[in-house]
């Protein structure tokens, strides 16, 4: 049996290239460690996509219902199992349990010089946001976690350090000096998953 979608249980998400790979990628990862339930199919109970990741909840052919986190590339982020009655809002054990570092791009809106995005991270996982900018622009940075143990750390285009490791409480704001590629690591030293909204603005 394969994993089959349930339409009338679908979150409404856009229906992008994006949102698919995240799918794809959470039933892969649940056929490689949930066990002989998971690799015998089951249902897609719902998709919520967002720009920084896609929320898949799964059932597999044992009645086991898993939360999933995937991301456009295919990667996943988490991997949970979670309480049926709940709507995946609370994951009770998780199957993935190893740190990951994932990358994503940043992009704003036509006319637009900031954007936020909204994230969530494991212990140990950080995620790395992508900003393409130019000597001389201004950069800020600020992060609202939803909970503690979130930090954040600004790479230069040749990996060099803009800003060193720092607590979400402290935003950042400075010129930048290299043109390229600025990458903004937001990591999770706490032991909690926990949530977050961080937003980006160059000017």
């Amino acid at each position: 049996m394969k994993y089959v979608l349930l339409a009338a249980l679908v979150m409404a998400s856009p229906a992008v290239a994006a949102e698919q790979d995240a799918i794809d990628g959470c039933i892969d990862q649940l056929r490689t460690v949930g066990g002989p339930d998971a690799a015998n199919g089951g249902e897609i109970l719902s998709s919520e996509y967002s720009e920084a990741g896609t929320l898949v909840m799964l059932r597999d052919s044992g009645g086991t219902v898993w939360r999933c986190i995937g991301y456009n590339d295919g990667t996943v982020g988490e991997l949970a199992v979670t309480n049926a009655a709940d709507d995946g809002g609370g994951a009770m054990a998780r199957a993935n349990s190893e740190p990951t570092t994932t990358t994503d791009t940043v992009r704003f809106a036509a006319g637009s010089s900031s954007t936020e995005i909204d994230g969530g991270l494991t212990p140990g996982s950080s995620v790395r946001y992508v900003l393409g900018a130019r000597n001389g622009q201004f950069l800020d940075v600020s992060v609202a976690p939803q909970g503690d143990g979130i930090t954040y750390q600004i790479f230069n285009p040749d990996g060099s350090f803009l800003l060193d490791q720092i607590s979400s409480d402290t935003p950042y704001r400075g010129q930048l000096w290299q043109n390229g590629d600025h990458v903004v690591e937001v990591i999770n030293t706490g032991s909690q998953d926990t949530a977050y909204t961080v937003r980006f603005a160059i000017e």
